[in-house]
């Protein structure tokens, strides 16, 4: 069966200077404001859509990491990851960076940067960006 996530948006006005709002139907999270200042310059306490698809990626990066890493046979006690969107005016979506940290009982590092590629190329976030945007990782275990 397959999963539906949703959200909506309201936009008002044109794209420079016009604003909206962002609401998940799970109501896991409070609306939110999106502008294109948000996107293009600085948030000042709006989001954007790079800055969502970064959340995404991250937390899907971080699910695909530690089932990899258990199917494998380790103890994951902590996956820190982060999700660096760049977006140019323009241009679009160029790059994204995950950068994750861990703390896995038996493993060394060169298991862990493998599961780790495996990760990247395979959470469904990054198979949705594949071919379309750079995908680049640093994985670093900690002990």
């Amino acid at each position: 069966m397959a999963a539906i996530s949703r959200a909506d948006a309201i936009w008002k006005g044109d794209l420079p200077t016009g604003s909206g709002r962002v609401k998940v139907a799970s109501g896991a999270l409070d609306e939110f404001p999106v502008s294109w200042a948000s996107r293009a310059e600085s948030q000042q306490g709006k989001t954007s859509p790079e800055e969502l698809i970064a959340a995404a990626h991250a937390a899907c990066y971080s699910m695909a990491f530690s089932n990899g890493l258990s199917k494998a046979g380790h103890k994951v006690e902590e996956l820190n990851t982060s999700a660096a969107v760049t977006f140019v005016p323009g241009t679009g979506i160029t790059t994204v960076e995950l950068s994750v940290r861990g703390r896995v009982t038996g493993i060394d590092d060169a298991e862990f940067q493998k599961l780790a590629g495996e990760a990247k190329d395979g959470c469904p976030v990054s198979k949705a960006l594949h071919g379309n945007v750079e995908l680049e990782l640093e994985a670093r275990l900690e002990s």
